[in-house]
């Protein structure tokens, strides 16, 4: 839309009241505003004029001051004291055209003031012009409190903050997300929200902006610990954007990623664990094992690998079902993690029905020990294997491996000691626990086993 379909639709739109105790004046103005296309009401006295304002709210009041009983002052007055009247513009007409009558009327709280008699023309000019400016207020107005209406309703968390980090306003998102009351936190530091680092950080970045605005950059979005009124913390995502509005201020959006963090722990700890039997899977023991390796290397304590196999498990499955198999790899599973109680302790299925257990700072007859109890625990569980040629009872068999290690062994040694004392017990009947050493002579002789 341009401006002269602008200013079409505002004329068109507009509201006149005229106030004029001469018949003549009032027929001239009235004749006037009607050609200029605005609706137009008139009053002869300033209380016939108070009660229209009050009923149409115009948008412009041409007011005669000299008037019997009520004034043009005294109309001025009321109007501007009366809460649905007093932001409709007042232009005042009249004969006293002396500087303090002038000043009395803009005083009053007039947008205007013309001398009589009137020159029409310029009556007409005042008037669009006053149209404009109410106009423009009005869409000034609506703008803000559409912001204020976003800002108020928006589901992020937002923070205008100062160079020195005072915080100025927060919106309502913002108060119930860190648990305040309205206004509470304006005049408050940001250091008492933040860890004191990540608090200074921001201090700092603010002293760069207002020392030099065009050199800093953004800060951008960072994740951050937010310490709720309660003494909690909350999990968020800050936005931080500079503005310079004749001081330098920092506008802050909190974006509440605690639901989220909940679910990404949630996804990282499912990526952790084997569906079936609900202990570590492969990939978390493979990287739980790399860091106690490196802390054995460090310390020089032992660290000690069980690998555990099924007894004829493919034949329990076939005689008993694929559901059968699965409770029982769930029982053995839960009987294998009960003597992972420690920190550095850690149970995985590692493939199929192999199982896997790591004990760190644990020698070669502690490891066996634990072993030998795991055999026995599950061979206590007394599950029925009706085809197995060792029990009558599903069994395991169990290989031990125990380590000191040093920077020419690799992980992988670990595994094959362990896995070829499995192999021991397999070839020795099952149902039983074989150990031997990795690293150094006894690791050549364990590769050379099982290279044959």
């Amino acid at each position: 839309m341009n401006a002269g379909s602008l200013s079409m639709t505002t004329r068109r739109d507009a509201a006149i009241l005229i106030v004029d105790d001469a018949p003549e004046n009032l027929a001239a103005l009235r004749k006037l505003m009607v050609e200029q296309g605005y609706q137009t009401f008139v009053a002869t006295s300033g209380e016939r004029a108070l009660k229209i304002a009050r009923r149409v709210h115009p948008d412009l009041i041409l007011l005669d001051i000299m008037m019997p009983g009520m004034d043009g002052y005294e109309t001025c007055r009321q109007l501007k004291n009366n809460s649905a009247t007093q932001r409709i513009p007042v232009i005042f007409m009249s004969g006293r055209t002396d500087t303090d009558d002038v000043v009395a009327g803009f005083d009053l709280g007039a947008v205007d003031y013309i001398g009589k008699p009137l020159r029409l023309p310029e009556v007409s000019a005042r008037v669009r012009t006053q149209l404009q400016i109410r106009s423009k207020s009005e869409t000034h107005e609506e703008q803000a409190e559409r912001l204020r209406t976003i800002v108020n309703n928006m589901a992020e968390g937002l923070l205008i903050i100062e160079a020195d980090g005072r915080i100025q306003f927060t919106n309502p998102a913002c108060d119930k997300y860190l648990g305040y009351q309205t206004e509470e936190l304006a005049g408050r530091s940001i250091c008492e929200l933040l860890n004191p680092l990540v608090a200074q950080e921001y201090l700092d970045y603010f002293e760069r902006y207002a020392a030099a605005p065009q050199a800093a950059h953004n800060h951008g979005t960072r994740e951050v610990i937010i310490r709720h009124r309660n003494g909690s913390s909350v999990c968020m995502d800050l936005t931080l954007t500079p503005m310079y509005l004749r001081q330098p201020l920092f506008i802050g959006l909190l974006h509440d990623i605690t639901h989220h963090k909940q679910s990404e722990d949630a996804l990282q700890r499912a990526a952790m664990v084997d569906p079936l039997t609900m202990i570590a899977n492969r990939r978390h023991f493979d990287s739980f094992l790399e860091k106690e390796w490196q802390r054995a290397m460090r310390s020089g304590q032992p660290l000690s690998l069980v690998v555990l196999d099924v007894d004829h498990f493919k034949l329990y499955n076939d005689t008993l079902g694929h559901a059968a198999g699965d409770a029982c790899l769930q029982q053995v599973a839960q009987a294998i993690a009960a003597h992972a109680l420690r920190p550095t302790d850690l149970a995985a299925r590692y493939g199929g029905e192999e199982f896997v257990l790591l004990f760190a700072e644990t020698d070669g007859d502690a490891a066996h020990h634990l072993a030998e109890s795991i055999r026995a625990r599950i061979e206590s569980l007394q599950i029925p294997h009706p085809r197995s040629s060792t029990s009558a009872w599903l069994t395991v068999s169990i290989g031990v491996a125990t380590i000191h290690p040093h920077h020419l062994d690799n992980i992988e040694s670990l595994f094959v000691a362990a896995d070829r004392a499995m192999y021991v017990a397999k070839e020795g009947g099952r149902n039983q626990v074989q150990a031997t050493k990795a690293g150094g002579a006894s690791l050549a002789a364990v590769k050379a086993l099982v290279m044959r």
